[in-house]
């Protein structure tokens, strides 16, 4: 058994991970500011890291705003990195997005592209995943592109991906031995990024119209045809986007 400590393991992501190795055997510790660990400050990362075999970070910035974002991915691995080492800690896994060295004209995805840059440049073996977007995320996706009630994204392609699929992905990487490479996963069907938003907002009533603006932004950037879909060698889950819609509870007040 393997002591794994999973940097933001109390999130929607992490938690999934954490419960996935712990069924397999693993002694999976989630490490989050809500458990004692703050990556910023780097206070708790130390004690965490004892006895540990593999890290993963799954952790995301609860600010998006350009400077906000790149100071946390930078502070927060950084800071791992160097407990890490210190810990003697044997596998160093991040799960990222695919398409994030394509838009750099978004600061979130130049904030993932710098942590990637420090877990590459460090002398840990690693693994990274880049993933699709979540289903999970249609409806923040369409909040933030409400303007006086109507949402404008643009039509870029996309295969989106269940959550629990993501975590599949991430649980089956950290397991295993370092790759010192990066993989990318994704959904089984590509979707414009607003027929996407569209089609799950309808199918839980919600009758904000959804409009494709090419120049509409995506986490401050502008995709396009290319940005978000993954490779031909990228792993393609089978979950699919109406197939999870009809086992999700509506959001409330819909």
């Amino acid at each position: 058994m393997s002591k794994i400590v999973v940097v933001g393991g109390t999130g929607l992501i992490g938690s999934k991970v954490v419960a996935k190795l712990s069924e397999h055997g693993h002694l999976a510790v989630a490490a989050s500011p809500n458990t004692g660990v703050n990556t910023l400050t780097g206070e708790g990362l130390a004690e965490v890291l004892i006895g540990a075999a593999t890290v993963l970070d799954v952790s995301n910035s609860p600010s998006f705003a350009d400077d906000d974002v790149m100071r946390f991915f930078t502070t927060a691995t950084t800071n791992i990195l160097t407990a890490a080492k210190a810990a003697g800690v044997g596998h160093y896994v991040a799960l990222s997005v695919v398409g994030a060295e394509r838009m750099l004209d978004s600061g979130y995805m130049r904030a993932k592209v710098a942590q990637e840059d420090l877990i590459l440049a460090s002398s840990l073996p690693y693994s990274i995943v880049r993933a699709t977007q979540f289903f999970e995320f249609a409806r923040s996706i369409a909040d933030s592109a409400t303007i006086d009630g109507v949402v404008r994204l643009p039509n870029a392609p996309m295969q989106p991906m269940a959550a629990e699929d993501v975590a599949t992905a991430v649980a089956r990487t950290t397991a295993g031995e370092p790759l010192n490479r990066t993989i990318e996963v994704g959904g089984p069907e590509r979707f414009g990024l607003d027929e996407f938003v569209r089609t799950g907002l309808a199918f839980h009533g919600d009758l904000r119209t959804v409009v494709a603006d090419p120049e509409a932004p995506y986490f401050g950037g502008r995709p396009t045809a290319e940005t978000l879909v993954p490779g031909a060698d990228a792993t393609l889950f089978t979950t699919r986007f109406e197939e999870w819609l009809a086992t999700t509870p509506a959001p409330a007040g819909r």
